[in-house]
């Protein structure tokens, strides 16, 4: 009898274990973020994506949403792949602890609220593929932490904001795909990261890319598909660490054939400009160059013999003044 009575207990104990344990667990998350992560899911209709957030259980385990191990507070909000048809709710600003938010392929609409400016320990942004329209918003620059900003493929107008110069982490800044204007930021010679990448393709700039960028170094650079022109010779040089550079469909026009290139350069486009003069010698000693385009340009000469410039097709070079040689047709 002494003996039931003694594994009652020790199973009593292990019940009041688990219990405790549970109760202690489910209180892990923070009152304020499951107060504002609820009225998020609330501005977004309760969407079926979110149906893991019950008010009764820990915040700490919803979908989308990770908290810190130590703070119990969230860090990390990632929602992509809903359809709401619905703006950024403002309370996505009172999660104050976050470093990372996505909105990725949602659909969300209208203007980046400012509420987001709270948000001071945020160091990833990413608003991609997304129906959110009105200026890209100048308070970003209030976010001191962030080292990535993504709002490419949206429907974002007018000019870029200097101001995102101000970003001392800022390592990479996707605006492509938008319906921006006006000219580039002579501030953006100011972003010092390293391996710093800039996308601003396929919107409608204007003007000629200022000359003070040279100081910067670009390690990914696309600017294709806008109406930009001038010279952009400046952005090259064996100093810098750039990899990949895309400038066609634009109106550059500037003598091609001085120009030195890094070790670092593996893919080049130029398609689709005003740009004169030969080849460079020093393509043909890049051994490592992946791709190459200067087709629709006014370039003559023999193209240099080396390197990887007799394996492109012939499409690379094709449609310009008199440039000749492998793989084009012999020079006469």
């Amino acid at each position: 009898m002494a003996t039931i009575s003694g594994h009652s207990l020790i199973l009593l104990l292990i019940l009041f274990f688990f219990f405790f344990n549970s109760l202690a667990f489910s209180k892990k998350c923070h009152p304020n973020d499951k107060k504002a992560l609820l009225q998020i899911k609330k501005d977004l209709n309760n969407p079926y994506d979110l149906i893991s957030w019950d008010p009764t259980t820990d915040c700490c385990t919803w979908s989308t949403v990770d908290c810190d191990d130590k703070t119990n507070r969230i860090t990390r909000f990632d929602n992509s792949a809903a359809n709401y048809g619905l703006p950024i709710p403002a309370a996505i600003g009172d999660l104050k602890y976050l470093q990372s938010l996505a909105f990725h392929k949602v659909n969300v609409t209208g203007q980046i609220p400012e509420s987001i400016t709270k948000l001071t320990n945020l160091k990833s942004l990413d608003l991609q593929w997304n129906s959110l329209t009105g200026p890209v918003p100048s308070f970003l620059s209030k976010l001191k932490k962030l080292t990535y900003i993504g709002l490419s493929f949206n429907s974002f107008s007018g000019t870029i904001p200097a101001s995102l110069s101000q970003l001392p982490n800022l390592g990479g800044l996707r605006l492509d795909r938008n319906k921006l204007t006006g000219s580039i930021p002579e501030s953006f010679a100011d972003f010092r990261q390293q391996d710093f990448y800039l996308y601003l393709s396929h919107n409608q700039l204007t003007g000629n890319i200022p000359a003070k960028l040279g100081h910067a170094n670009f390690t990914w650079i696309d600017v294709s598909r806008n109406r930009l022109e001038g010279d952009i010779s400046f952005l090259f040089g064996k100093n810098k660490s750039l990899n990949t550079a895309d400038f066609s469909r634009n109106m550059f026009q500037f003598d091609f054939s001085e120009v030195k290139f890094p070790e670092s350069l593996r893919n080049l486009d130029l398609n689709h400009n005003r740009i004169t003069g030969r080849l460079p010698e020093g393509l043909a000693k890049m051994g490592d160059l992946i791709s190459l385009n200067v087709s629709y340009n006014r370039l003559c000469g023999k193209i240099p013999v080396g390197g990887s410039l007799q394996r492109f097709q012939t499409t690379s070079y094709f449609h310009n003044k008199c440039l000749c040689g492998a793989p084009l047709p012999k020079c006469k």
